[in-house]
Formats: structure tokens, C-alpha cells, sequence
């Protein structure tokens, strides 16, 4: 197809976004060293906000779940990019080499929890807010940045309260978790169940007095560890996947007969499979050991930082879009046109917020984002400064050209 961007302003994008490495190093390096776990961002959202008020963004606030909003442009379109700004622990301090709070620069790469997962997408952002300014890219387009809260504990949750409380609709949004430079079009969705098998607690000396639950429970694992070998395949998202993720057991002592079972389980739905679908499996497993036992889809309430309590129900939607939806042709022509070359389409193996936007709202996601999935919760945490200054020109270029092919 013709160029929508003609050459020389592609070049113009490429070194604007040069131009800020250095600023855009220091912002990433400032996120890390601010601890940002799930329910504790109130101060990496005040950093971000002092950075979109720095380079000029048009309008910039702060939700009452402590969800962060940037605008740039005033058009009738409205295009959202996503970044969800929490990140998970550290884990044992001991099995890093570095750091996990400094930000350590070297050989090109940023190290530091929340680099790749994902922090530094919302640095890119930014940055792209500011390239659209000195270079007047703004068209008939509104364009939010959100930097989301709360998605390692509970995904989606955040733009559930976005698009339901905030009433902020876009027609579009780019899910900016890391890809590593590609584009991604969906993923399998998930959920969470406990099993609870229920006994009769006696002294640990005559165990024949009581009823054990923790041996009720036994068949049941073994059926669930058969399930897992039958669930739907995808030719593109793969299979569906079950775990016991997590056991335990309630007992008046050691010295006695649990009383109560509790099994937590994990389960990755692929295409053509749902909540119903997936409830029904675990009841016919349970009903097929010949024990009693209850089945819960489990649900989150915890506050945000801003004490705000929205609660949802652990299912998460799969989401995937086709090959050649305006909004995924529009994804792989900013690639073409900014980097010259074709892009890889591909999907990812976790979840992200696109499981409320599109799984449970329809509109549409597409995924690009900077730094490798596969550092993800890692001790290896990591982002090439490569991949903030190339998102960074992607994500300005990508709403004058999706708003140009979708008009």
C-alpha cells in the first residue's frame, strides 16, 4: 500500500526518539528504584505523573482506583495504550546479581525489577507523547496513555474500572506488554477455582475414629491431573492447561485428622473454553471419584493504594483477534513503515489487561512492547535501551496511521 508516513518523517520520528534516550534511560532507571508492587503504586504513579507534566502532555490525571491517564490530542477518535506500572516482588534478595532497585546501565541494558514487566512500555509512551508534540502528529485522534495498577495481582481489574467507572471507551487499545519488538494478537485466558473437601477431625491415634479430607481429596487431584491431558487445543493459542497451584489442609493439631481440604487451581482456557465449560469438567472429575466436594470460582476484593475495593470474579477471558482486522493490518503497517521490515505476529504465553478490554468489553487490543517476555518475574529483569527508543517511535507513529487506514 502507499506510505501514509512519508519517508522523511520517519526519519524525523527515529530521531526524536534518539534524541530522548538519555531522559528516557534516567525515567526508567527512576521507575525502578521506586518499589511498586500490587497495591502499592501511589509513588511510581506520582514519578509517572511528573514526567507526562514535564514534556507537555495536554491533560493528565489520577483515578479514583489510582489508575493514571495522560491525553494527548482533542480529535473525535479516541486510541488508548496501556501499561500496567506494578510489578511483583523480588523474591529471595539473594538470587539477584544486582540490585533489584537500582537500575543498573550496562552494555546497553537496563536491569532492575519491573524493566521488562513492564515499566519500561510506559517510559516509551511517554516519550512517544512528547514526539508527538515537537513533531504536531496530532490528527483527528485522542490519544490516552494509562498507566493501570493492580494487573499482577488481578488483570484486568483495572480497565474493568475504566471502562465501567471512568467511562473511558476507545475504539482501539495497544496492550504495550513486552513482545520484544513484535506484534501479538491475543492470548489464552485463565481462572481461578478452589476444590474443598470437607472430614471428620479425631485424634491422630485412632485415625479410623475420623474421616481424613486430605485422602478425599486424593482421587481428585489424580482426575484433574488426568484432565489436564484432554482440554482444547488451538492451532494458534495452543492448549488449555489445569495445575494445583497450591495445598493445604485444616487440622486441630498434628496430632489429629484434618478436618478440611483446600486445593487452588490454575486454569488456562484456549479458545472454546469458559468458565461454565471449565466448572463443569471439575465437577464431572469430582463426581467420577465418588467424593463430596465443593467447587468455587474464586474472586478478588483486595483495595487498591488509593483504598478503593472494586471486586470481580477470577475469570479472565480469552481474547484473540484475526489476522486481518483493520486494527492488526493497521499494527503490522506502522511496523513496516517505521522499521522496514515485516513484523513477527505472534501471541503471548501470560495473561495482561487485554482480558477485560477485549475479553470481556470487545474492544479491540492489539500487543506491541519493548523488552522479552521470557525475563518476565525474573531475577534477569532487563530491558535494551534499544527497545525504549524503537517502541518509542512506534508508538507515535501508530495513531495517525491506524487513524488514517481505519477512516
Amino acid at each position: 500500500m502507499a506510505r501514509i508516513l512519508e519517508q522523511g518523517l520517519v526519519e524525523r520520528i527515529d530521531n526524536r526518539a534518539k534524541y530522548y534516550e538519555t531522559e528516557m534511560v534516567q525515567f526508567m532507571q527512576d521507575l525502578i528504584k521506586i518499589p511498586s508492587e500490587s497495591t502499592r503504586e501511589a509513588e511510581v504513579i506520582q514519578r509517572i505523573k511528573e514526567e507526562m507534566e514535564k514534556v507537555g502532555f495536554d491533560e493528565v490525571k489520577i483515578d479514583p482506583m489510582g489508575n493514571i491517564l495522560g491525553r494527548i490530542g482533542s480529535g473525535p477518535r479516541i486510541i488508548a495504550m496501556d501499561a500496567h506500572i506494578d510489578t511483583v516482588g523480588i523474591g529471595d534478595i539473594d538470587e539477584w546479581e544486582w540490585n533489584p532497585y537500582e537500575g543498573k546501565l550496562e552494555d546497553g541494558i537496563i536491569y532492575g525489577r519491573g524493566a521488562t514487566d513492564q515499566e519500561g512500555a510506559m517510559v516509551s509512551m511517554v516519550y512517544a507523547g512528547k514526539i508527538i508534540k515537537d513533531l504536531q502528529l496530532t490528527d483527528d485522534y485522542t490519544l490516552w496513555m494509562v498507566g493501570s495498577v493492580q494487573e499482577e495481582d488481578c488483570d484486568g481489574l483495572c480497565w474493568q474500572y475504566i471502562i465501567n467507572e471512568d467511562k473511558l471507551i476507545p475504539e482501539c487499545v495497544v496492550i504495550t506488554e513486552p513482545t520484544n519488538l513484535n506484534i501479538y494478537r491475543g492470548h489464552r485466558g485463565r481462572m481461578e477455582m478452589a476444590v474443598i473437601t470437607k472430614g471428620i477431625s479425631c485424634h491422630g491415634s485412632a485415625p479410623e475414629r475420623g474421616v481424613n479430607a486430605v485422602y478425599k481429596m486424593a482421587p481428585i487431584l489424580q482426575g484433574i491431573e488426568k484432565l489436564n491431558e484432554c482440554l482444547k487445543d488451538d492451532p494458534f493459542l495452543g492448549k488449555g492447561t489445569i495445575t494445583v497451584s497450591y495445598i493445604e489442609c485444616k487440622t486441630p493439631s498434628l496430632c489429629a485428622v484434618p478436618d478440611q481440604c483446600y486445593i487452588h487451581l490454575d486454569r488456562r482456557l484456549t479458545v472454546g473454553e469458559n468458565k461454565e465449560l471449565a466448572v463443569q469438567q471439575i465437577e464431572a472429575v469430582i463426581k467420577e471419584a465418588g467424593i463430596e466436594a465443593e467447587v468455587k470460582v474464586l474472586t478478588y476484593d483486595t483495595p487498591s493504594y488509593t483504598g478503593l475495593v472494586y471486586e470481580t470474579e477470577k475469570y479472565y477471558p480469552t481474547w484473540v483477534l484475526p489476522e486481518d482486522h483493520s486494527l492488526i493490518l493497521s499494527a503490522v503497517e506502522t511496523y513496516r513503515q517505521v522499521f522496514g521490515k515485516e513484523p513477527k505476529v505472534d501471541k503471548w504465553t501470560f495473561s495482561t489487561n487485554g482480558v477485560a478490554v477485549m475479553g470481556m468489553h470487545g474492544v479491540p487490543c492489539v500487543g506491541f512492547g519493548p523488552a522479552h517476555e521470557i525475563y518476565a518475574h525474573s531475577v534477569n529483569d532487563q530491558i535494551p535501551v534499544e527497545h525504549l527508543v524503537k517502541a518509542a517511535g512506534y508508538y507515535a507513529a501508530f495513531p495517525i496511521i491506524y487513524s488514517k487506514m481505519t477512516e
